[in-house]
């Protein structure tokens, strides 16, 4: 019998990303007036792209919104919005992609009446998302967004 000898060669490699592939840095954007909660950033941006947090319509935290209209709260809610992407460096035209939270199918002609003042033309690409709740009880909607960072 022959004696088989193998040899194993075992080559490891570290993989880096060239300086312009890495992972861009995170960045917490608190408008004024606002703060970061112990869950939540109203925004972060992240390269050239902002995320802003679900806005609801409310002028300051802790405001009740019981007997506000839809429109009323839309507005609220999408000044919010503006707000997180104006304090990024950002405009409302900028914003390429939102989705609306809303409570009540029957309440969408209303926001969507105030929506299209905000983009009249190009809107941004939007989900426009049924729910049960939302974790305000007196709030309709929700508006979260994610915008372009001119450079």
């Amino acid at each position: 019998m022959r004696a088989i000898s193998v040899s194993v060669i075992i080559a490891v490699s570290v993989v880096t990303l060239p300086a312009h592939a890495q992972t861009p840095a995170r960045t917490p954007v608190v408008p004024q007036g606002l703060s970061i909660s112990a869950t939540l950033s109203p925004g972060i941006r992240v390269g050239d792209m902002l995320y802003v947090s679900g806005q609801l319509p409310r002028n300051t935290p802790g405001t009740r919104m019981l007997d506000s209209t839809i429109q009323e709260q839309t507005r609220t809610a999408l000044e919010n919005v503006k707000a997180v992407v104006e304090a990024a460096g950002s405009t409302m035209a900028n914003v390429v992609k939102c989705t609306v939270f809303l409570t009540d199918v029957k309440e969408f002609q209303g926001m969507n009446s105030v929506y299209s003042t905000y983009w009249p033309k190009e809107p941004p690409a939007r989900s426009t998302v049924v729910v049960a709740a939302l974790v305000r009880a007196d709030a309709k909607l929700e508006i979260e967004c994610i915008a372009a960072i001119p450079k």
